[in-house]
């Protein structure tokens, strides 16, 4: 059986490393927050009880949600061991866990005669070719993306993307739309 979390603790603890890390005195947070230096420091010390009233102005000072503040997920096991998922001359690995706002994903890709259908989605895209070449198709523009190279664009532009005479792979980082519409539906 796993011991119960001191969910305050480890908001108090995360309150003052962010606030640290950010390069922020007491008197720089308490500017932002409109609470005393000493209130902040009672509270990051346990001498205070933390309640919404002080907790909601904290997070909004160090520019975080209140989600990250009170997650007390563990981190146990940090590796993330992806299955592969065939379809259409695709091979995907999805590198991320899942419910995040960004999913990484290793993509292989075999080249194809046919050319690929170009879809639009909110969101927006990022790709890294990791070995071969792609061809990205953007609306009426065509650009050739080689080993070594990147590619990011907003995903309301019509776009596919396909390998080129021999398999490519490639490293994508989607946001939530994008991951819906390139990793759940197969599509490029």
């Amino acid at each position: 059986m796993t011991e119960p979390v001191d969910v305050e603790h480890i908001v108090r603890r995360r309150l003052r490393s962010l606030r640290t890390t950010l390069g922020l005195s007491l008197e720089d947070l308490a500017a932002r927050t409109n609470l005393s230096p000493s209130t902040i420091s009672r509270v990051e010390t346990g001498k205070r009880s933390i309640s919404l009233d002080i907790l909601l102005p904290l997070a909004a000072g160090l520019q975080v949600g209140l989600d990250a503040l009170l997650d007390v997920s563990t981190d146990d096991d940090v590796v993330i061991r992806p299955s592969p998922s065939r379809a259409a001359g695709r091979t995907t690995w999805v590198l991320s866990r899942p419910g995040g706002s960004r999913v990484a994903v290793k993509m292989r890709l075999e080249p194809t005669r046919t050319r690929v259908e170009q879809r639009v989605h909110p969101g927006h895209d990022w790709l890294f070719v990791l070995s071969g070449r792609i061809r990205l198709l953007l609306g009426e523009r065509e650009v050739t993306v080689e080993t070594g190279e990147a590619a990011e664009f907003a995903t309301m532009t019509p776009h596919a993307f396909a390998a080129i005479d021999h398999p490519a792979e490639l490293l994508m980082i989607f946001d939530r739309d994008g991951a819906t519409a390139h990793v759940h539906r197969g599509k490029g």
